[in-house]
């Protein structure tokens, strides 16, 4: 039997023949044509990187974060339908309210991911619902060390020691294998050094022909910030963006040599 999504995609609780939810899919598509997302984690630390496309001059610098805090010690970067996001974030802040309340303590970010990876594939369970059209990264910093999850659609969540989601997630994940063999290994890279990495990653895999405009947000959550996690300072976001401007005009004016 074909399974080309004709009949089969009207419900996210139902299969193709071969074993396919289209729905999800799709929702995984909605995902793709949103910025691109980098998270890394170092050894005193996780930092994240987000490309926000700047679709309209008329939009307020700095309005539609696309990072948001979830506790004290978790932060959370996000890709996708931005209200979709918004959503699993007020999940997450009231999973870790609720585990403070209940046992005193900050929540660890496994049991967190767990709980909200659980409430998002229950959106796929129901023909009445649909699935979260975002993929999201938390990333944390506690008496265990650093730690680095991704949920995408379909539920689905994985520790990462880099990650990407978003449009150009698969060249994104291509230079973040490249760290991990680089000589200088992304576990032994401190925040400082890993913010200028995550920023040359996204100015790399901007598409500047497509995609004109956009603004760069760091945010950092380690030693360096004790432990909370904060958008980066002004100071140090300037020198990574320098540092990936720099590392891009390099690239590319090595790349004119070659032709």
């Amino acid at each position: 039997m074909s399974s080309i999504g004709t009949g089969y995609d009207l419900s996210a609780s139902q299969f193709s023949p071969d074993g396919r939810i289209f729905q999800v899919e799709y929702a995984i598509k909605a995902v793709e044509n949103s910025g691109t997302a980098v998270g890394l984690r170092c050894k005193d630390g996780v930092v994240f990187a987000v490309e926000k496309l700047v679709k309209s001059k008329l939009y307020e610098s700095g309005a539609n974060q696309r990072i948001f805090n979830v506790d004290r010690h978790i932060g959370m970067a996000v890709a996708g339908l931005l209200s979709d996001a918004r959503q699993v974030c007020e999940v997450s802040r009231d999973e870790a309210a609720h585990y403070r309340t209940t046992y005193g303590s900050s929540v660890p970010l496994k049991k967190l991911v767990e709980s909200v990876a659980g409430y998002v594939h229950a959106y796929t369970l129901f023909g009445y619902a649909r699935p979260f059209g975002c993929s999201v990264m938390y990333g944390c910093f506690d008496k265990n060390g650093p730690k680095l999850y991704m949920v995408d659609p379909s539920g689905v969540s994985y520790g990462y020691f880099g990650c990407a989601i978003g449009k150009a997630k698969q060249t994104a994940k291509t230079e973040i294998e490249k760290l991990l063999t680089a000589d200088k290994h992304i576990k032994d890279m401190t925040c400082r050094d890993a913010i200028k990495e995550a920023a040359k990653i996204i100015y790399a895999v901007h598409d500047e022909v497509k995609d004109k405009a956009f603004e760069l947000e760091l945010s950092w959550v380690g030693e360096v910030s004790n432990g909370i996690h904060k958008m980066v300072p002004k100071d140090v976001a300037a020198e990574a963006e320098k540092c990936a401007k720099e590392s891009l005009a390099e690239s590319s004016s090595s790349e004119d040599e070659e032709t």
